[in-house]
């Protein structure tokens, strides 16, 4: 009888067929469990404790989720599946993981029951077409002009937040800061409102989260340089540059050998007529502000500031980016390529302010210009707050947006879900065979939103998902907005309550989810490379010493292939 090949390593850890396909769904029901009760108005909040040992207060299924630490591969992939869709949407985090869950939880019985993975995975994809079908069926356009509606769309969106207090501020924050980038192009398309570029967060320690604003312009915390610079200038002629204002310096380590005195004399005059000529050809287009990526010498300050020039160094890139769209300015690479065209004149003030400890920088637009960028100020009695408003408010900037790209709009609390749910159960009867089964499964696991909300504002489950299937089976054509009231625990007609999300959002939470369920459902082996076992322990020093000593031929202090240590 041969010896057994052994291909893999002993150590290394596998899980194969249905144990491998039990251990993805059982990973994917507990990761949904953490974050279910972080859904709706009522939601709770989670503390999380970070790598680096701050707390984060809240109840955004993205924040919780990076923070946790998993080893399962399956659930490493929902973790990424939330950050995808907060990535592309903005929205709808804590919903798609709950769904997915839900997904992989009724495939359970049916891998059990031996039907094949393909089957479920069809039957899922083919559910997934016709959910998104109805939705669109479902879809509200929504006019973009009329600001009292969109608000009401946002409000809805931050109603599960912790900002929901603040509604109708942050609500006119997000709203304004999405116009400002979009600008005056009513056809912009998602790379043209790029809030992360172009719409910044600063957070300014003190004061009252009542007390934050759109800030048309840039904010930056910089001081001048010099003590004598002007700290205000009305109208300022700005130039912007990514060099550095000092002696040059050269790649590579270089020596300079300086035979006399003289010659060190020379080496400096050198130096210092580079920076004051560098100085000369900025001073040369008469600007009021300079502001550059890198250093700035003490020399090019004391020119600049004899020239009436204020001058700010290390800004960030992104910053001297958003400083270029709203003042006109070009970013200029070389002091002497400066021209009058570079210069931006689009600003009517700069001012540097100081706001507890730190000094503020705040460059604003003039209103008539079409510069399309803004800075949100927010403020808030201490760091955790800032923090969880700037979550928030993130997600009512991103639900803004997708909006104004696509204005459709479906019902929330649920009702869409129940919609799908009818409509997917109706659809599944024209099935045959075995693929019914999983296909009404996607139909029974939409169901999970609106039990979800029912479960986390108290009221009672069995009754009220009951009362609402019977609502949407009545009269499907009339009913379909009806969903859960999730403040008050009761059946309502979104139309009433204004509950309202984005088709994009909405269609997306199906796709990312159902699409996820499939890719895990298709896994049945599991491979992990093993760790270092916790008994082989690395010799330490004095060991490899000793070891070294005990060699033949090695003695104290003695040379290789000597029995007896050296005299003196």
């Amino acid at each position: 009888m041969s010896a057994p090949v052994l291909v893999l390593n002993t150590t290394a850890k596998r899980e194969t067929g249905r144990e491998a396909q039990l251990g993805n769904i059982g990973a994917a029901k507990t990761l949904a469990d953490v974050i279910r009760t972080c859904l709706g108005p009522k939601s709770m909040l989670k503390m999380v404790l970070d790598a680096m040992g701050g707390v984060a207060l809240t109840n955004d299924g993205n924040a919780i989720l990076r923070e946790i630490d998993v080893e399962h591969p399956a659930a490493k992939s929902m973790i990424e599946l939330s950050r995808a869709q907060d990535e592309s949407v903005g929205d709808g985090t804590t919903s798609v993981v709950i769904l997915c869950g839900e997904m992989m939880q009724l495939a359970e019985p049916l891998l059990t029951r031996d039907v094949h993975p393909t089957v479920i995975i069809s039957a899922y994809t083919r559910a997934l077409r016709d959910a998104i079908a109805a939705l669109e069926k479902f879809a509200v356009k929504l006019d973009i002009s009329n600001r009292e509606e969109m608000m009401k769309v946002i409000r809805a969106c931050l109603g599960t937040k912790f900002v929901s207090q603040y509604g109708d501020l942050m609500v006119g924050i997000a709203l304004d800061a999405v116009n400002i980038v979009r600008g005056k192009n009513p056809d912009a398309t998602a790379a043209e409102i790029d809030l992360k570029k172009y719409a910044r967060v600063d957070k300014l320690p003190g004061g009252d989260v009542s007390e934050s604003h759109v800030f048309h312009g840039v904010v930056l915390n910089k001081d001048v340089t010099h003590a004598k610079m002007r700290r205000r200038i009305e109208n300022p002629r700005i130039v912007l540059l990514d060099c550095n204002l000092e002696y040059k310096k050269t790649e590579s380590q270089t020596n300079v050998e300086c035979n006399t005195e003289a010659d060190f004399e020379k080496l400096l005059k050198a130096e210092e007529r580079e920076i004051e000529q560098m100085c000369a050809e900025i001073l040369r287009v008469k600007p009021d502000v300079v502001c550059t990526e890198k250093g700035l010498s003490d020399l090019a300050q004391h020119y600049l500031m004899k020239g009436g020039v204020t001058a700010l160094r290390r800004l960030r890139k992104t910053d001297n980016n958003r400083l270029a769209r709203i003042s006109g300015a070009t970013i200029v690479h070389r002091p002497e390529e400066l021209q009058e065209s570079d210069v931006g004149t689009l600003c009517d003030l700069f001012e540097v302010k100081k706001i507890a400890d730190d000094y503020w920088t705040f460059i604003s637009s003039k209103p008539e210009a079409d510069t399309r960028a803004c800075t949100i100020v927010l403020r808030g009695a201490n760091k955790d707050v800032m923090n969880e408003v700037e979550r928030n408010l993130w997600d009512a900037m991103n639900v803004a947006r997708n909006i104004v790209l696509d204005p459709r709009l479906v019902p929330g609390g649920g009702a869409s879900e129940m919609a799908v749910s009818y409509e997917l159960n109706r659809l599944s009867k024209s099935i045959e065979g075995v693929r019914q089964t999983p296909y009404r499964n996607v139909a029974l696991a939409m169901e999970v939103i609106p039990r979800t909300l029912v479960q986390n504002c108290g009221a009672d489950v069995v009754r009220l998902i009951t009362e609402l299937r019977a609502k949407h089976a009545q009269d499907p054509a009339k009913n379909w907005s009806w969903g859960v009231d999730g403040i008050r625990g009761c059946m309502a007609d979104m139309y009433d309550t204004g509950v309202w999300e984005p088709l994009v959002v909405k269609s997306q939470t199906f796709k990312s989810a159902i699409e996820a369920a499939c890719m895990l459902l298709r896994v049945d082996d599991i491979l992990s490379g093993a760790s270092k076992r916790s008994n082989e322990q690395q010799p330490t020093a004095k060991a490899m010493e000793d070891s070294e000593l005990s060699e033949p031929g090695m003695g104290m202090g003695g040379m290789p292939g000597m029995g007896m240590p050296m005299m003196g």
